[in-house]
């Protein structure tokens, strides 16, 4: 059998190793890569003694301990790693927030606090319903109307809309609320008030804490998959055609018995002959979020003990979060200083910020307190055309189109976009995975 994988991402590059691993002769798999370097949206850049991801700030965690123990291997296995508490905080004019944001009412100035509260009070008890015993479970279809059904106006109008609007760049009700159902868990009412009287209760527990490779930024796990599938990437080759040819498949002229697909869902029909003509419009109306991030150098020996931190406000400037990367490992910035990046998403159908974006968010940083111009010592930007799913109306029937269309030619679909799904990096290795053991068998006998 002669496998064709496009994309050279963690999830392509995991498939391959998972597939080599369940007996597949590795000869047999080839591997399309667009860019000159694999690694997908876990790629990271080193400017100078500095580096950063290039795509958001990574972690390593993960409920599955198998999979999370398999990436470190990849990059070198346990000793490679540095281990981190997380600390992440919302900057909330002057004050520091404790995140989630309901679980840090208590740090809030005295009349946002009781507008939050009030709010969140009024809303819990709506859910609740008339009687106060039977819960309401039918939640507003639209993310904007969701916000003010789940956390009340004030957490609405303090944080939740304002940042939102900074991450998605569309109205808010042009969302779908879907898309929330199992990543945002429900704070228990008693520890909402107990956070606003300053009683501190926790949050989103299964990151609190994470890994990070010592050296190479969240590369060195795909750079360590890379390694292992030696010369069977094909790097700076992207993948221009692809066609059904009898039981195989004919990918940029080269004959294939099997075709998976880790590549965005809505650049398929101007790459894949034969595609039905609804599947083809259910996938050039997918949409979804490009991300540039700025790596900001400082002239620091130290930083605040802090993971990342949201920025929820427009005078805080254009990004939405700010990852303290020499904090990940000290491999990210020479000894004596240190470094910051920032986030800002656009619109990944229009055009992505240009240089000046790097001043504005260095403005906006320095007026959130963050640093001073004056540590500056120099900015860096990448933009990742695909970032973010973003999941509006129709999201789930136009999806399962774009699906059903490349399956009836015979496509396997893999990845964050490869399937348009909301995964984090251990989620697509456990995936692939997944995919991994379904195919092998079929492929051992074929």
């Amino acid at each position: 059998m002669k496998i064709a994988i496009l994309g050279a991402g963690v999830s392509g590059m995991a498939l391959a190793r998972f597939l080599v691993e369940a007996g597949i002769d590795q000869d047999s798999i080839h591997l399309f890569e667009s860019a000159p370097v694999a690694g997908g949206l876990c790629r990271s850049k080193r400017v100078g003694e500095f580096t950063y991801d290039v795509a958001g700030g990574h972690i390593l965690f993960s409920k599955d301990a198998e999979a999370m123990a398999w990436m470190k291997e990849q990059a070198g296995g346990e000793d490679a790693f540095v281990k981190r508490d997380r600390n992440t905080k919302i900057r909330f004019d002057e004050n520091w927030v404790h995140y989630p944001f309901e679980n840090g009412l208590g740090d809030l100035p005295d009349a946002a606090r009781f507008e939050c509260v009030s709010g969140y009070v009024k809303a819990w008890h709506e859910r609740m319903g008339p009687d106060g015993a039977t819960p309401v479970t039918d939640a507003p279809g639209d993310f904007a109307s969701w916000i003010r059904w789940r956390f009340g106006d004030g957490i609405a109008e303090h944080f939740m809309d304002p940042y939102n609007e900074k991450i998605w760049k569309r109205p808010l009700g042009d969302i779908t609320s879907e898309w929330v159902a199992g990543r945002v868990p429900d704070a228990p009412v008693d520890d909402v008030l107990k956070s606003a009287i300053g009683i501190r209760t926790e949050g989103y527990t299964h990151q609190s804490i994470f890994f990070y490779p010592k050296e190479g930024g969240f590369q060195a796990i795909t750079d360590g998959l890379a390694a292992r599938l030696e010369d069977r990437i094909r790097l700076s080759t992207p993948v221009q055609h692809v066609a059904k040819k009898g039981d195989g498949f004919v990918v940029n002229g080269e004959d294939f018995d099997q075709v998976v697909s880790t590549l965005p869902l809505d650049l398929a029909p101007s790459i894949v002959e034969g595609l039905d003509d609804g599947a083809a419009e259910a996938m050039r109306t997918l949409e979804y979020n490009a991300v540039t991030c700025v790596l900001v150098a400082l002239d620091r020996p130290e930083q605040p003990d802090l993971s990342w931190i949201y920025l929820p406000h427009a005078e805080q400037g254009p990004a939405n979060r700010v990852t303290y990367m020499s904090n990940y490992s000290p491999g990210n910035a020479p000894e004596g200083q240190t470094s910051l990046m920032a986030e800002i998403t656009s619109n990944g159908r229009g055009e992505a910020p240009g240089p000046e974006i790097a001043d504005e968010t260095v403005e906006g940083l320095v007026k959130a307190g963050l640093c001073h111009r004056e540590e500056v010592l120099f900015t860096d930007l990448s933009t990742s055309s695909h970032a973010y799913v973003v999941y509006d109306h129709g999201f789930a029937k136009k999806r399962q189109a774009a699906l059903d269309g490349l399956a009836a030619l015979g496509i396997v679909t893999l990845g964050r976009f490869g399937r348009y799904e909301y995964d984090n990096s251990d989620q697509c290795v456990i995936k692939a995975r997944a995919l991994a053991a379904e195919l092998a068998p079929q492929w051992k006998q074929g």
